[in-house]
């Protein structure tokens, strides 16, 4: 079992081209096609001609977005050109949220990129990265805002909680688990109102693992009050030097953890590593 077909989402973020070369690097090493989707927020013009000397603004922001997008797909090619790598090019989408979930449905993998606040050229849509995941029906790898990575897969630290989103996630990463040189399975404690019956303990998926070929250790955090589950997973991953997190997305419902909190919300503000999330 391998990635043989990986999708990398792209915008005219200052990211961007890191994000390429990321999934580029990814493609190789599985020897996969990598399909290039470049997706990007456009305002309504109409918005901008209510207002004095904005419509001109418009247009030569628009020319300047064109201009780095001809300039990434060029990138793109010669990337695809230099690694050896077959892949494509989908040209900018209209409509992100509907046409990038129905290209992740036709892949084994989807890269994207995280949203950075101080990069308005990475707004794609409202709770754009939360909604790929939910609706991609694919494992989606998010590459961070900031940072450089040199490795990815080699020291891997696995998110588990017993839930199903956690299985689809540890199965959905068996690619990345069998090829990584050390693989951490971390578990928090709940209070004992909330520990799911069904869950399974760190050891059993351990065992599961090990059936595929995989090596993990368990290591079993405490939950600190008033500590969020994501803060001690992130603390956790550093504290691993990990290169990689595993988990599922969205064990509670979504509505409950984009107004209450989770380790979902929490990793799409501040991971600091790559993370896998399936659902």
């Amino acid at each position: 079992m391998s990635y043989t077909s990986i999708l990398v989402q792209l915008d005219t973020s200052s990211r961007s081209t890191a994000r390429l070369k990321f999934a580029m690097q990814l493609a190789r090493k599985s020897g996969a096609h990598l399909t290039g989707a470049l997706t990007s927020f456009t305002p309504d013009p109409r918005t901008f001609y209510v207002m004095a000397g904005y419509s001109e603004y418009f247009e030569d922001h628009q020319k300047l977005r064109l201009k780095r997008q001809s300039a990434l797909e060029q990138i793109f090619h010669a990337e695809l050109e230099h690694a050896g790598v077959a892949g494509r090019w989908v040209e900018n989408i209209d409509y992100p949220i509907n046409d990038i979930t129905r290209l992740a449905r036709c892949a084994d993998l989807v890269v994207a990129g995280q949203e950075d606040p101080d990069d308005p050229e990475s707004f794609i849509a409202d709770h754009f990265p939360a909604t790929l995941v939910m609706s991609a029906g694919r494992p989606v790898l998010f590459h961070p805002c900031a940072g450089d990575f040199a490795t990815l897969g080699e020291n891997v630290m696995v998110a588990w909680n017993g839930s199903r989103e956690s299985v689809r996630a540890v199965h959905d990463a068996l690619p990345l688990l069998r090829q990584a040189r050390r693989t951490t399975i971390v578990t928090v404690d709940e209070p004992r109102d909330l520990v799911r019956a069904e869950g399974i303990p760190g050891a059993d998926i351990a065992i599961v693992l090990a059936r595929h070929g995989v090596k993990a250790d368990v290591v079993q955090l405490e939950q600190i009050q008033n500590t969020p589950a994501g803060s001690l997973l992130l603390s956790q991953a550093s504290e691993l030097a990990a290169d990689l997190i595993v988990m599922g997305a969205y064990g509670h419902s979504r509505w409950h953890e984009l107004v209450m909190g989770g380790a979902t919300r929490s990793m799409f503000q501040s991971m600091t590593i790559p993370v896998l999330m399936s659902h």
